[in-house]
């Protein structure tokens, strides 16, 4: 209540409010907003499970595709995680590092929430002796000063505040957020401005067709800038990211003239952003093409694209799991059993997750083992 209060304020003030500031204040909103709040978000007890927290599966085995990179940069290796959630990856994740003896110099989680710091730091706190727990370090904004290793990005695109936009007689308009004389919150749309129009129009022309009136959708005009401005200062190495989303051509299909806004409330998924601002999760699949494109204007060259499930069976996932079935109970058994299938099911995350590598001064010996027998770039 106080933060559509906040929201209301700033529409009296201001005017009608672009979505994607909505989004930013309902997700981002200094202890309001869904991710700067302290309720729980991952897990059974929150809106959502992500691959960390089905079990330690998922971080070790993109740990172990994410070594030769590490290998290859050297003792001066950083490992960047953008968005530690739990804290579940980086504990897995620095448990394989270990046990292969390739430690990064510095692991670096980039967390702008306070109350997720603060939980990431007591759990891999109690996790590690405190020779390993020093080499974790916290930052609130992307490194300043040039360095070199991996940077992980698990389900964060997703959540960037996205632009959403339709078609009108030919020209291109820009939903906002507006309140009724009884402070409802409510959609309505206002030409866009040169940004978001260019941005449509590159879309267009990529996909060698116009979008029809009344086709709505997401954009993220301002990716490219995000993107240099997260990846700008790592000089060399691999980035890893991973979430929801298409090639253009998928994402941009005439039938999907809605978007891909999704909101999770208690595990449940609906399309209604302007309910519960700052208890719900908002997010909007990832146009992998404008993903690949950013990167390439950000300086890197796009290594791999391909679905979660290949990519971790490439990684050696079915080898984790047999060497975490060898001894365990039957109950530990079908956990692990759970887990895999949570990863690799076409109907669950498998296929509707992509992962897309990009690479900067660093060689092909140096990319996840496999990778190029799997590598879709030809979808982008």
């Amino acid at each position: 209540m106080q933060l559509a209060e906040l929201i209301r304020a700033e529409i009296a003030a201001r005017g009608p409010m672009p979505f994607s500031r909505y989004m930013e204040r309902c997700l981002y909103a200094p202890g309001l907003g869904y991710y700067s709040a302290g309720r729980t978000k991952f897990g059974a007890a929150g809106d959502f499970v992500t691959a960390p927290e089905l079990g330690s599966l998922f971080a070790q085995t993109v740990a172990d595709a994410l070594m030769p990179s590490l290998k290859a940069v050297g003792s001066r290796a950083d490992f960047v995680e953008l968005g530690g959630g739990s804290g579940a990856f980086a504990e897995a994740a620095m448990r394989a590092f270990c046990e292969a003896g390739t430690v990064p110099r510095r692991y670096r989680i980039l967390e702008p929430s306070a109350d997720l710091r603060e939980r990431q730091r007591e759990r891999l706190q109690a996790a590690f002796p405190q020779a390993l727990f020093s080499r974790f370090e916290w930052l609130d904004r992307p490194p300043e000063e040039p360095w070199n290793g991996v940077l992980f990005a698990n389900e964060v695109i997703d959540a960037l505040p996205t632009t959403r936009f339709c078609l009108r007689e030919g020209e291109v308009y820009e939903e906002h957020v507006v309140a009724d004389e009884a402070g409802v919150l409510e959609y309505r749309d206002r030409p866009a401005d040169a940004l978001t129009s260019a941005a449509v129009r590159h879309v267009e022309r990529d996909l060698g067709r116009a979008f029809v009136d009344g086709y709505r959708s997401e954009i993220l005009p301002q990716l490219p800038y995000w993107m240099q401005a997260v990846l700008g200062s790592q000089e060399s190495g691999l980035v890893l990211m991973i979430d929801y989303g298409y090639p253009r051509k998928t994402f941009y299909l005439p039938e999907r003239s809605d978007g891909t806004l999704v909101c999770h409330y208690r595990h449940r998924a609906h399309a209604n952003a302007l309910i519960l601002p700052g208890l719900q999760d908002i997010t909007a699949f990832v146009d992998f093409t404008a993903l690949a494109e950013a990167g390439n204007q950000a300086g890197f060259a796009v290594a791999g694209f391909a679905s979660l499930a290949q990519f971790l069976f490439a990684s050696g996932l079915a080898s984790r799991f047999e060497q975490a079935v060898a001894g365990a109970d039957e109950v530990a058994c079908y956990r692990l059993a759970q887990e895999v299938k949570r990863l690799t099911l076409p109907g669950e995350m498998g296929e509707k997750f992509n992962i897309m590598l990009l690479a900067r001064e660093l060689p092909e010996t140096a990319l996840p083992p496999g990778i190029a027998d799997i590598d879709q770039g030809f979808r982008l």
